[in-house]
């Protein structure tokens, strides 16, 4: 498998530049990548937020990817990957490995573009995220837990059957498309502070921050994840990539065992902190923001309301955005939290 991984990470470097050997995604692709998404996906707006605001002493912002075609940020860097592919490669078909939204997008897109899409999930993926994908006309694989082994299967297939193969986030398409959340958000928030952003293999906050690093250096970019699912955070503090041996998160869309060769040294370069939130916090903030603020977040989109929920930050009349990166949870799960004593702020 990692024989097949390099030559895919060697494969897709040739549309972006190289400092000190070492393979970045730039603002000029970002942009290139906007241009790329207009009129195919959503353009979401900023929605302040009294209630963390009063709490967190800030001026917060929500970022509602939850209201983004297929309902996640994912759109971007599927459809951004996808709408460059040649043709002719493109019919033989595209395939990726997905805990669940970044399959339904790459579904989704691969359909507007009028390509097959195989979707290689985890055995235990959300039913959800899976029937979406194959509504969009997927063909679905499953195959074991954790993401090395459905990435592996992708590749197997990608390489039997020439199809074109789609990293969720180690691909400077996909974090090319990603960034294009963070040219948005300077537009409607010149004066912005601070950027919290959901973690998992960090290609979302990679995007984001060239985006908005390259445009606006002082602007902070803050990472947030699930402790139970920290790889980006260990890897920061050791200074290499780390790989976690057992993930259990309710953030299924975090669930990332390492981070990438690609989205590893940007953040090293670009981002600022990383903030860890625990289960419960999660959990009170999917719940404080759907009956607050009327938005239905999936734990994974859920968990930068979580860091100002639980007073991780510290700082203090800043205007600060946060990335609500997707909505797409099983209702079940919600009623179970609504029947818990899951504490509302």
């Amino acid at each position: 498998m990692k024989a097949g991984y390099d030559s895919f990470i060697k494969s897709v470097t040739n549309a972006i530049w190289k400092e000190g050997g070492t393979a970045i995604i730039n603002l000029e692709e970002i942009k290139t990548a906007e241009r790329r998404l207009k009129g195919v996906i959503n353009r979401t707006r900023l929605d302040y937020s009294n209630t963390l605001s009063k709490i967190s002493g800030n001026e917060v912002y929500l970022k509602p990817e939850n209201l983004q075609k297929t309902g996640s940020f994912k759109i971007r860097g599927a459809v951004n990957h996808i709408f460059h592919i040649d043709k002719e490669k493109g019919r033989r078909g595209v395939i990726t490995a997905s805990s669940g939204n970044h399959g339904q997008a790459v579904a989704y897109a691969a359909a507007l573009a009028g390509y097959p899409a195989t979707v290689v999930v985890p055995e235990n993926a959300s039913s959800v995220k899976v029937a979406a994908a194959r509504a969009y006309g997927a063909e679905i694989v499953y195959c074991g837990k954790v993401s090395t082994q459905r990435r592996s299967k992708a590749l197997e297939l990608a390489a039997e059957k020439g199809f074109s193969y789609i990293h969720g986030f180690d691909d400077p398409y996909v974090i090319s498309g990603q960034g294009t959340i963070g040219l948005e958000i300077l537009q409607d928030l010149t004066d912005a502070d601070i950027v919290l952003v959901p973690v998992g293999g960090g290609g979302l906050i990679s995007g984001i921050a060239t985006a908005i690093k390259e445009s606006k250096p002082k602007v902070k970019i803050i990472g947030v994840e699930p402790i139970m699912s920290n790889s980006m955070f260990l890897s920061l503090k050791a200074g290499r990539i780390t790989e976690l041996n057992t993930i259990n998160t309710i953030a299924d869309g975090l669930r990332s065992n390492k981070p990438g060769k690609l989205t590893f040294p940007t953040v090293q370069r670009y981002v600022d902190d990383i903030f860890l939130v625990t289960e419960e916090e999660i959990k009170t903030a999917l719940i404080t923001i759907l009956e607050r603020g009327k938005i239905l977040a999936e734990p994974s989109g859920a968990v930068t309301v979580a860091a100002v929920l639980a007073g991780k930050i510290y700082y203090q009349h800043k205007k600060i955005v946060a990335v609500i990166s997707g909505g797409n949870i099983e209702l079940n799960m919600v009623a179970k939290l609504i029947a818990s004593n899951c504490y509302i702020i």
